[in-house]
């Protein structure tokens, strides 16, 4: 999918983001049913190294069950077969560790061997040879109490473009809670069972607003490691062993966005440096933490009945991870997350880069074009989130292109330890942004949105919801586009100079720069 369907999507979704019923989707997204497989006992492993779990699937798809945030039941439907993919359903079950993680180093083991059940949702290269032998393994985020496929939303471009596959998990009970009202007989399963009875004093009397003390928020690590396991074992149930003897796996990185970005901070430092321990080498090559760090989301209780790491605490920062690690963050977010700045480095047992994405929001109208439809949404017993806030609709700031050109850089320095380009911080001064002649902000990942400017960009608006991190333009008066612009020309021209200019630094894909030129071209301003 190029980057004009993503622009049809977005102009579409305000007309469908009250909700699409069930005769709206095409016919075709539905596949034959087929019988779900039975269970396939896990092969056998070497102690100490993580288990394979058992795995049932895939989950058959037929006109009165689907997978929650399936492709052709998003907001607005895709159809993955253009693109030459498939997606399938699995649930995914196991024993898992709950932590304690009191101080910096590898976490402990609270309580030990609690039986879980996920599902996963996997889209991949139909045909074998067109799969890259990378994995982008998602948690997805349940911050609005069901899953948002973020990662796919915001990097699906890159993954097709390359021939990636992509795995998303869900997380946390009380996403479980939302596909189990969605669909009870599909999800009928699924489980993430606190061990510990409620007389059991361990069993705090008080968790969260979004958690329950009959299950564990804390099972999640474990479940991450084990599935990143399947994906690289030879297991007869995975999917990406193509019909071959052995995995097609070469690499697996890491994805957290926003709650799983914090998530991924917590495994990155406690659970990753006990898989390397066990394992003697990480199932994950590379992480990517999306708009998680500092104060925002930058880590979360280790179990649902300890408090999350204070803000001033070192197992918030990464550091000699052993794997490449890149952080970014939003202008949503950067400011209260401003702890988590560090140096880039290229240092073999500590690669990393920080980047703050200039002009980006962090709740994007991508997250929910590409996730489940409005009418699933209610299905589940949620709220659809709001598609506008007070100052307008989400901003329509392509985030994605930054997102593609990190995925793809951060392969490049796993496979061919080529190093990603360094970029400054958003530039801040007495605790406030730096700002340009037109309300922009100075520094961070540059763009044309903000190098050839046609609005002022904002992070933060106001309205429900998570409102207060979606970002919204205000378009420049044609007064100011004029004295910035002779002409339309002047204006493609200057929009050239930038993305070429990023597009060699390595900011920008070819496929992203060639799209932003061809809008560019097409577009009326100046008038």
């Amino acid at each position: 999918m190029r980057r004009s369907s993503r622009t049809s999507l977005l102009l579409t979704v305000a007309l469908v983001v009250t909700g699409l019923s069930a005769s709206t989707v095409p016919a075709a997204v539905a596949a034959d049913p087929v019988p779900p497989a039975a269970p396939t006992p896990s092969p056998t492993v070497d102690p100490g190294r993580t288990p394979v779990p058992e795995v049932r699937g895939p989950l058959a798809v037929t006109p009165d069950s689907h997978p929650f945030g399936a492709a052709g039941y998003q907001e607005v439907p895709q159809d993955l077969a253009k693109s030459r993919y498939v997606e399938e359903e699995y649930l995914v079950s196991g024993t898992s560790n709950v932590y304690t993680w009191p101080d910096a180093g590898p976490a402990e083991v609270r309580t030990a061997d609690a039986p879980y059940t996920t599902r996963v949702l996997v889209r991949r290269p139909a045909r074998d040879h067109r799969f890259s032998g990378n994995v982008v393994v998602e948690m997805l985020n349940p911050s609005n109490l069901f899953d948002l496929n973020i990662g796919w939303a915001l990097a699906q471009e890159q993954i097709i473009a390359n021939g990636d596959a992509w795995v998303g998990i869900t997380a946390k009970p009380v996403a479980v809670e939302a596909l189990k009202t969605f669909d009870p007989q599909r999800y009928a399963s699924l489980s993430f069972a606190n061990p510990l009875p409620l007389e059991d004093p361990a069993n705090c009397s008080t968790v969260a607003a979004d958690s329950s003390r009959t299950t564990e928020n804390g099972l999640v690590w474990d479940i991450y490691s084990q599935v990143g396991a399947w994906l690289r074992s030879d297991a007869a149930t995975n999917p990406l062993r193509y019909g071959a003897p052995t995995t097609r796996v070469e690499h697996a990185y890491g994805f957290g966005y926003s709650q799983t970005g914090g998530f991924l901070v917590n495994y990155i430092n406690g659970v990753h440096p006990r898989v390397v321990e066990s394992d003697g080498a990480p199932i994950y090559d590379a992480y990517l933490v999306a708009v998680a760090g500092g104060a925002f989301a930058g880590a979360y209780p280790m179990n649902q009945c300890e408090a999350a790491p204070p803000v001033d605490d070192e197992r918030r920062q990464f550091q000699d991870v052993g794997v490449p690690v890149m952080r970014m963050m939003s202008q949503s977010d950067y400011l209260r997350g401003i702890g988590s700045r560090r140096a880039d480095s290229d240092e073999p047992g500590d690669r990393y880069r920080h980047y703050e994405m200039a002009g980006a929001g962090h709740a994007t109208p991508d997250e929910l074009t590409f996730s489940a439809r409005s009418a699933d949404i209610l299905a589940a017993g949620r709220d659809v989130p709001p598609a506008s806030c007070n100052e307008g609709p989400r901003s329509r700031f392509p985030s994605s292109i930054f997102f593609d050109a990190a995925l793809r850089n951060l392969d490049r320095w796993v496979r061919d330890d080529i190093a990603p380009p360094r970029a400054e911080p958003i530039l801040v001064r007495d605790g406030v942004p730096v700002l340009d002649e037109v309300g922009n902000v100075q520094g961070g990942l540059r763009s044309p949105y903000l190098d050839a400017p046609t609005s002022t960009w904002y992070g933060n608006a106001t309205g429900a919801s998570f409102c207060f991190i979606a970002g919204y333009e205000v378009p420049l008066a044609q007064q100011t586009l004029d004295g910035l612009y002779r002409n339309r020309a002047d204006y493609v021209r200057a929009v050239k100079e930038s993305t070429r200019a990023l597009e060699r630094q390595g900011f920008l894909t070819d496929y992203d720069a060639q799209a932003l030129r061809r809008e560019a071209a097409k577009s009326r301003i100046p008038s």
